[in-house]
């Protein structure tokens, strides 16, 4: 997130790493990295730590989280080296409750993210294709959770009720209300579509494998070791067209199903529509991450016309 949050301080984070992974601190300092979670380099004794602060609901609850993140150690420790996990706390677990949410961290990785067009050339295209086929082929951790669907089918219905009346929650709220509700019809469309798909991949759910869930270029670091993912918070039991979604163009190196392929580009649309209505309908302020939020909302309305 480009803000820090606004429930805790840059010191309350600092005291919950050095009570639970590292004990010196020398510095914190704040990254306004990526969108969803917020993050800071903790370091301390000679070690630099990736601290995450991940929210619980929707996407998770504390078990769940915890689960993901565990699950990734695991698959680290059985030889995955793509795996950038989390580090375990002094109790063993890999997440702490901080009050505004989950804390986590993973050690500093030096590298570099590439960027959209670097991640498209084929040849680093296939090296993400074989990582995550050795990610597929993993036996899933003890306590993974399953894929489940983003939406039901009540969805559409009650978004058209909530975006039928002003909503005056923010400078930015009705200008979300009204693109939403130009879309409802879409939305609709794309929500039976999507449950109808969801009903074909639980019926082959005994082929499902471990997936990252979002293995785009802005979670990939290429570093001297070679690429790790990281950001291991979506890992589940799924279809393995759930990580497909960036690599089609590396076709050459897949089979996917193109009804599966279909499933989960509905699935990242419809989700970050329930995400970007639930952020308008809340209190905001017109923030630079608000702004950023609005261009997601257009870009995925947007998406599904092509």
């Amino acid at each position: 997130m480009l803000s820090r949050p606004s429930t805790i301080s840059d010191e309350a984070i600092a005291h919950a790493v050095a009570t639970h992974w590292l004990p010196e601190i020398a510095d914190i300092s704040y990254l306004p990295w990526g969108f969803g979670a917020h993050h800071w380099r903790a370091i301390g004794g000679g070690t630099t730590l990736f601290v995450t602060l991940d929210q619980l609901e929707p996407r998770h609850t504390a078990t769940s989280l915890e689960a993901a993140y565990a699950g990734a150690a695991a698959l680290a420790v059985s030889g995955l080296d793509v795996v950038c996990a989390p580090l375990p706390a002094r109790s063993g677990r890999f997440t702490v409750d901080v009050g505004a949410g989950a804390l986590s961290v993973t050690p500093w990785l030096e590298g570099r993210s590439p960027a959209e067009a670097e991640a498209r050339e084929p040849r680093h295209a296939r090296e993400v294709v074989l990582a995550l086929a050795a990610l597929h082929r993993a036996p899933p951790p003890d306590g993974l959770r399953s894929w489940t669907p983003q939406v039901g089918p009540e969805f559409a219905d009650e978004l058209r009720v909530r975006t039928a009346e002003p909503w005056t929650s923010g400078p930015l709220a009705e200008q979300a209300r009204v693109a939403l509700a130009a879309h409802d019809d879409a939305i609709k469309r794309w929500t039976d579509r999507y449950l109808e798909l969801a009903e074909k991949a639980f019926s082959r759910r005994d082929s499902w494998v471990p997936t990252h869930g979002e293995p785009h270029n802005g979670n990939q670091v290429i570093t001297a070791r070679g690429l790790r993912l990281v950001d291991w918070e979506s890992l589940a039991l799924a279809p393995p067209e759930r990580d497909y979604a960036d690599l089609l163009d590396a076709a050459d190196l897949l089979l996917p199903d193109p009804m599966m392929v279909e499933l989960f580009a509905l699935d990242w649309r419809l989700s970050e529509i329930v995400e970007y209505a639930r952020w308008f309908a809340a209190p905001h302020t017109g923030t630079d991450d608000d702004h950023t939020a609005m261009e997601g909302l257009y870009e995925e309305l947007a998406g599904g016309a092509k």
